[in-house]
């Protein structure tokens, strides 16, 4: 039964930073594409960051490119979202997912999901 559990987010000041966990279980970090979405009050979900280890395709989206980091340590099998330089637009519940596809332009078809959370960015 495959699990994904998030944690660390909160609130912080513009400028800050915050790196969210993502506990896994179920499965091998190995055998999937990993990948972070998140929603905004009143806007729909956006995918933004994925990593296909077999195709070594990292992704972005324009909007957090440069700020934010995805990774993993599959020994620990956890993926992880270093966010820096936090903008009060980066406020959204932030999901850890396992995307169909994962490619150099996008990430989409998501297969499972995560509970999600919550990061404000405010002062």
């Amino acid at each position: 039964q495959v699990q994904l559990v998030e944690s660390g987010g909160g609130l912080v000041q513009p400028g800050g930073s915050l790196r969210l966990s993502c506990a896994t279980s179920g499965f091998s970090l190995d055998d999937y594409a990993i990948g972070w979405f998140r929603q905004a009050p009143g806007k729909e979900r956006e995918g933004i960051s994925c990593f296909n280890s077999r195709a070594g395709i990292t992704y972005y989206a324009d909007s957090v490119k440069g700020r934010f980091t995805i990774s993993r340590d599959a020994g620990k099998n956890t993926i992880y979202l270093q966010m820096n330089n936090l903008k009060p637009e980066d406020t959204a519940v932030y999901y850890c997912v396992l995307p169909t596809a994962c490619a150099g332009v996008g990430v989409w078809g998501v297969d499972y999901w995560g509970e999600g959370t919550q990061v404000t960015v405010s002062s």
